[in-house]
């Protein structure tokens, strides 16, 4: 057991104590025993638990040893505690404990395993001093994380992020110089020389709200409070914990499709589009999901007010009915409808909403025909995929409006050439009948 011992400069009946912590080192808390914490004055009130819930308890009488039940093999906590009950407890100081052990254990703070926010701080504490543990080295974080190691006391080292802090949607491993005994199931104990946190993905949530602020979204987003303060550390903690407020449709004509599909704080087409959208502006492979890469940026935009969406929104759909039609909708905007062609009985245009996920000029189209032989059309021009194979794109017909296609939905050339600056990678597409 690791004892934290805090001396007390006594003050007047009027003012309040001033507490100073230290630690004794290497006692052992058998399996089963209750742990406990000394003091080298009585204290009337303790509080302990994470910072971020810490519970307070007040003696019936002062004492100077204050158990805290029985706990794990290992363990930490932070504790803090007041010489007269009516005073506030003082700045809480960490305490750590350890199962009897020959080789050096370590206890971890939050424990490993959990989640973490991106800029929390991780305490890693030894049975024995962190000099004799570890050497000079000291441990190594992957992915790499901004933030400085620092001893906090001779058995505590840790690490506070700076910046973002640890990257959001990953593993944080930290790689220990030597292997520790560290606790494991059934509360035994292994040998390791890594540990692990799991930094949480951001909030779908704020995702959609920096979208909006970005302008990737159809919607504009109003905070019901103050702006997200825009610091690294500020802007990482509303990734996880989103501020509150509400969303509006920035032009008053959208089409009903495309406001069927919203849902604030949930996964939706509208975001997955957007998301696809800002990976290709910003030379990120396209995938539609908010990884790491993703989430940085978009803070870091949200801090220096760059990178926002300047090309305008563009909803593009398609009814299968005969007459058969297309409609560009941009900014609010019918930019035009005009005849088109889908896929043909047993090949038909898959009905849905799908994202564009290429964008070409000009290319080359090759498939299987209904009756098995192959196609390949070259010099088919404006294409933008969608849905696997499918794809809007000019074709020479002698008609529009009727299932004349493999699939695909066909268009005039004129139409093709005034549909396709329009439909970029993340552009969504909507089939229906």
């Amino acid at each position: 057991m690791v004892q934290k011992s805090t001396k007390a400069e006594m003050g007047t009946a009027d003012e309040p104590s001033t507490w100073q912590s230290f630690v004794f080192p290497g006692v052992a808390v058998p399996a089963g025993s209750a742990v406990r914490v000394g003091f080298d004055q009585p204290v009337s009130a303790v509080s302990y638990g994470t910072p971020s819930g810490m519970a307070h308890h007040t003696l019936e009488s002062p004492a100077s040893r204050v158990s805290l039940g029985t706990q794990a093999a290992t363990g930490a906590t932070e504790v803090a505690a007041a010489a007269r009950p009516w005073e506030s407890v003082g700045a809480p100081t960490l305490v750590s404990w350890f199962p009897p052990s020959r080789s050096p254990v370590m206890v971890t703070l939050p424990a490993s395993g959990t989640a973490i926010a991106p800029a929390t701080t991780i305490y890693l504490t030894f049975s024995k001093p962190v000099h004799d543990v570890l050497g000079a080295a000291h441990p190594q974080l992957s992915p790499s994380t901004p933030g400085r190691w620092h001893e906090t006391n001779s058995h505590t080292l840790a690490f506070t992020p700076s910046g973002f802090g640890a990257a959001l949607g990953t593993q944080l491993r930290v790689q220990l110089p030597q292997p520790v005994a560290v606790i494991a199931s059934g509360n035994g104990l292994r040998t390791t020389s890594a540990v692990e946190w799991t930094v949480p993905t951001g909030s779908t949530l704020r995702l959609q709200q920096l979208l909006a602020q970005a302008g990737y979204l159809p919607l504009e987003w109003h905070p019901s409070g103050a702006p997200v303060s825009p610091t690294p550390s500020a802007e990482a903690q509303a990734a996880v914990t989103a501020p509150d407020g509400s969303f509006s449709w920035r032009y008053p004509n959208t089409p009903h499709q495309l406001q069927a599909m919203w849902s604030a704080g949930q996964a939706n087409a509208i975001t997955r589009g957007a998301v696809m959208k800002f990976e290709n502006t910003h030379d990120i492979t396209v995938d539609g999901l908010a990884g790491p890469t993703v989430w940085r940026l978009l803070l870091g935009n949200a801090i220096d007010g760059q990178g926002k969406n300047d090309s305008g929104y563009t909803y593009v759909y398609v009814h299968r009915a005969v007459p058969e039609t297309l409609t560009l909708w941009h900014d609010g905007q019918t930019i035009l409808t005009t005849p088109a062609n889908t896929g043909i009985s047993g090949v038909e245009t898959e009905l849905g909403t799908f994202e564009v996920f290429e964008h070409i000029p000009e290319g080359t189209m090759s498939g299987t025909n209904p009756d098995g032989s192959h196609y390949e059309d070259p010099g088919i021009k404006w294409i933008s995929y969608f849905n696997k194979g499918d794809a809007i794109h000019n074709f020479d017909r002698s008609s529009f409006g009727t299932p004349q296609s493999l699939g695909c939905v066909e268009l005039p050339l004129a139409a093709a050439a005034q549909v396709w600056p329009y439909t970029p990678i993340g552009t969504l597409v909507t089939i229906e009948t």
